[in-house]
């Protein structure tokens, strides 16, 4: 709402956070979709978040007079990708040569589990002065409910349209909470909390993971997040299993996420939600599982899809 005029493009990667659409079009903006490229043997072995990829001869073709913005999210929502160093300098250059604003989504900034973690805005002064970079206590603290977060930036005037847009959208956000999460950033840091919590889900993604291991069913081991893509081409539902209308018309991910509620009792998110509709093939046999769940309560989903044995 503070950057956009009517008829101004947005780059954003697909697959993407769904919010980003509406919060775009809602300004007159209009989306511009780039591929994150997924691994070519995705339904065939356990793949990295590294193999997926951006073409960024694509992405730099993409941007016109009109482009205003492009939305990069990492750690990435849903495939648990880490953009690399060299990624996100090559993404940040082409951004300075065109001038666009990079809108730099890192919510789950604490939730990496590669060696290290890049921050866009810190590679030049010059990449740092297009850069809003957004945080978010919601996922910092497993504090969803209070919806507090931030936005940082280098650049006072650009950071004055996001504070601009935030008084219209919201006015304030309640001060008690925010109290609470500044003193909360704080002591985290003195007890090393981040690195902690970062070692509880390395834990967790190893005791779900633990069954699709077992069954052969290729997923994306997550570098980031508390998410995990699992490719369920191999599990062979009833071809006459009953459907509700609502859902026919949909991704046929949809159809697998509502097969594995009512007969296992797993609930997952069909990726394809994430997609547009003409693009959607890419995710339709995946399935998006969120570990920020108690351990006990993860070793129980697993006992559950181990019933998967019997569709294989």
């Amino acid at each position: 709402m503070g950057l956009l005029n009517s008829g101004d493009e947005v780059i954003v990667f697909e697959p993407f956070f769904d919010q980003y659409i509406p919060n775009i079009e809602l300004c007159g903006g209009k989306v511009v979709y780039v591929p994150i490229n997924p691994p070519k043997e995705l339904d065939q072995r356990n793949t990295k978040g590294e193999e997926w990829t951006i073409d960024f001869e694509q992405f730099e073709n993409a941007i016109t007079s009109k482009t205003k913005a492009v939305i990069i999210n990492t750690p990435h929502n849903p495939i648990g990708k880490v953009f690399t160093r060299e990624e996100l300098t090559t993404l940040g250059n082409i951004c300075v040569k065109h001038n666009v604003v990079i809108i730099s989504d890192e919510v789950y900034e604490h939730l990496f589990f590669t060696d290290s973690f890049t921050r866009i805005a810190t590679l030049s002064p010059e990449i740092g002065q297009l850069t809003l970079t957004v945080g978010s206590a919601g996922k910092s603290f497993a504090a969803t409910g209070w919806r507090i977060g931030w936005v940082l930036s280098l650049n006072a005037e650009l950071l004055s349209y996001a504070a601009k847009a935030h008084t219209r959208i919201c006015f304030a956000s309640p001060s008690p909470l925010q109290e609470a999460c500044a003193n909360s950033i704080n002591d985290a840091l003195k007890i090393d909390y981040f690195e902690k919590m970062r070692q509880e889900y390395v834990t967790k993604f190893k005791i779900f993971t633990s069954i699709f291991d077992k069954l052969g069913l290729p997923y994306t081991a997550p570098e980031g997040t508390y998410f995990v893509l699992v490719d369920f081409s191999k599990v062979k539902i009833p071809e006459d299993y009953p459907y509700p209308k609502e859902i026919l018309d949909k991704g046929k991910d949809f159809r697998i996420s509502h097969w594995l509620i009512n007969e296992l009792g797993v609930v997952a998110i069909p990726p394809t939600e994430f997609y547009i509709k003409e693009h959607e093939k890419a995710a339709e046999n995946l399935l998006r599982f969120a570990v920020c769940k108690d351990d006990a309560y993860l070793e129980k989903a697993v006992e559950r899809l181990g019933l998967l044995k019997d569709y294989l």
